[in-house]
């Protein structure tokens, strides 16, 4: 992991006055997984929503695999197809079949042959674990299993990296295990990943790297056992005391 798939330099972002990024400065490496914490309102979303332009920003610059985002349409284009999203809520079409969702890109946006969509789609949902689920209604699906969708339809742009934004917040309890599971399969793929969550027990498990967000800032930064075991800054720690003593 020596080339920076992401960089992010003096970032800041603000909503009216209130400032929601303050100087933010990141480095994301091709295949690291880091994991984004953090209270309600830390700017936690708004960073990485940044990353695909899903947000605009005022201050800084970010950096997708050597393309500088900026208004440039293309450029927006381009790295949104290396750049996929998965979002708490699921945001799958409700009136089409789990295959036609996800195979709308695919034939929409990226010129494939319906078949060869068809194909690829059937492939990422046993990746998933869910291809007998394929000409089901996103209705007739589970949360954990609509997530799961999601996951897929993500890697539909065979992207080289993936933003999930608190995955499992909208998930029943017993419905976040068989998310996580897929992610950690993907990490172990070696699929660079940056997610907000609050799942420290995945943190743990496949971060490289956990950072800790407040107020608009990075706060503190580093290797999941010393992250835990060795917190730096008191915020972090009283931070730590809650969440661990759910």
């Amino acid at each position: 992991m020596n080339t920076n798939i992401i960089e992010i330099n003096s970032l800041n972002k603000w909503y009216g006055e209130f400032h929601a990024l303050k100087n933010i400065n990141l480095k994301v490496k091709e295949g690291e997984i880091i994991v984004i914490c953090g209270p309600s309102g830390s700017g936690k979303s708004t960073l990485i929503r940044c990353i695909n332009f899903l947000e605009k920003f005022q201050e800084g610059s970010i950096i997708v695999d050597g393309i500088t985002l900026n208004d440039d349409v293309n450029n927006i284009r381009h790295i949104r197809t290396e750049v996929s999203m998965v979002f708490q809520h699921f945001n799958l079409f409700p009136h089409l079949s789990i295959i036609d969702n996800l195979t709308l890109a695919p034939i929409w946006v990226h010129g494939k042959s319906k078949q060869e969509s068809k194909n690829k789609v059937l492939r990422l949902l046993d990746r998933v674990g869910i291809k007998d689920q394929a000409k089901k209604y996103p209705n007739q699906l589970s949360s954990g299993q609509q997530q799961r969708v999601a996951i897929a339809r993500a890697l539909c742009t065979s992207p080289k990296v993936i933003l999930f934004d608190e995955p499992t917040s909208a998930l029943d309890p017993e419905m976040i295990s068989e998310v996580l599971d897929v992610m950690i399969g993907l990490a172990k793929e070696g699929v660079t990943m940056l997610c907000v969550t609050h799942e420290m027990g995945f943190a743990k498990k496949v971060a490289n790297r956990v950072i800790f967000m407040d107020k608009g800032q990075i706060i503190e930064e580093n290797k999941p056992k010393d992250f835990f075991n060795n917190p730096e800054s008191r915020r972090l720690q009283l931070f730590l005391d809650q969440i661990l003593s759910r």
